[in-house]
């Protein structure tokens, strides 16, 4: 059997075995270390890893920060989401309206695959970079910082760098307030009755349970810990919950928060097993905006994150020739039952056959 060929060995990885900094790891590949006044032993330490582990990746980009290449990258976790296909569009246009280049890529939420794929982003002499959703933004602004790429987070915030991301406290607020007050003060729901479904240990999520909570108090008067169930952001793993769910109790929530509409495709394939009845008499809140969704058979209540918004305010601030490192919200938007919205798609020009 042929040997499977050694995976290519990272700034990320260098700086776990030699326990320092990417910065550091980087200023001795990229040999601009003793202006840095990093010891000579730690030099030859990291030098020495990097033969030992087969580091290549980057040689391409010494002395690349000279000239301007035109590219502007796009760091998605994944493709497959209407609301990152659509940041993907939005950050398209926009790149193109100032006379560059996108390059868009995803890394699959994977914070080791996260790293790789921004090192070969600056191999290619990329002028700036939109982190987009990343498990560890600190770690991927250490390989910018050192390769002198301007970059901004999107979507989760990180500490080194400036981020701009959705009000996802406010977002929840209004949609746990939306949810509630569908069923009307003759059929009200307990508390109970409205579980929170999706999401995992992130800034967003937590955001968004802290609102789902505080609403559901205030209007219910408690809110049972059972009724948040994390599922990550995993339709297998969101479909698994609901069975159990569904197992124990013989019926769903009446009312039901969604924390994604990744979480919100795992319902859906919930559902696709079950009778019509199972589901007849629910309120679905989704934390995300699919116009499909306004047209299922049940109340299906959205939030729209406003793409658009984020965008201009990032490219506005990587304008700035130091940007204070600050977390700015952008107000998401409430969508009604039955409302189907124009997005970036709808800037596509048709070409007759």
């Amino acid at each position: 059997m042929k040997n499977q060929a050694k995976k290519k060995a990272t700034i990320y990885d260098l700086s776990i075995l030699s326990g320092c900094s990417a910065s550091t790891v980087s200023a001795v590949l990229n040999g601009t270390w003793r202006k840095r006044r990093i010891k000579e032993s730690t030099a030859e330490l990291i030098q020495n890893l990097a033969e030992q582990h087969q580091y290549t990746a980057n040689l391409q980009a010494r002395g690349l920060r000279s000239s301007r290449s035109g590219l502007v990258g796009l760091l998605l976790p994944v493709h497959d989401n209407r609301y990152f296909s659509s940041m993907a569009q939005t950050f398209e246009a926009e790149v193109r309206r100032h006379g560059k280049c996108p390059i868009v890529v995803s890394a699959c939420r994977d914070p080791q695959e996260e790293l790789a794929t921004v090192e070969t982003l600056i191999s290619y002499s990329i002028d700036e970079l939109f982190i987009a959703g990343a498990t560890d933004p600190d770690s991927v602004h250490a390989l910018c910082e050192a390769a002198g790429i301007r970059h901004i987070n999107i979507d989760l915030p990180g500490t080194k760098a400036p981020s701009v991301i959705s009000d996802n406290y406010e977002g929840a607020r209004m949609l746990t307030d939306a949810i509630i007050r569908s069923f009307g003060a003759d059929n009200p729901l307990a508390p109970d009755e409205l579980y929170l479904f999706g999401g995992r240990n992130d800034h967003a999520s937590r955001e968004r349970i802290k609102g789902f909570r505080d609403t559901k108090t205030a209007m219910l008067g408690s809110d049972p810990e059972e009724c948040i169930q994390p599922t990550g952001y995993s339709p297998n793993m969101t479909q698994t919950a609901f069975e159990r769910f569904y197992e124990r109790e013989g019926k769903l929530p009446r009312g039901l928060f969604i924390n994604s509409s990744i979480n919100f495709e795992g319902l859906l394939r919930f559902m696709a097993q079950h009778p019509h009845e199972t589901f007849a008499d629910i309120v679905v809140g989704c934390y995300d905006y699919d116009p499909f969704g306004s047209f299922l058979p049940f109340p299906v209540i959205m939030i729209r994150q406003d793409i658009e918004s984020m965008l201009a305010k990032a490219f506005s601030i990587m304008e700035e020739h130091r940007p204070a490192i600050s977390v700015h919200l952008i107000q998401p938007d409430l969508v009604h039952p039955r409302t189907a919205l124009k997005g970036p798609l709808d800037a596509i020009k048709d070409i007759d056959g």
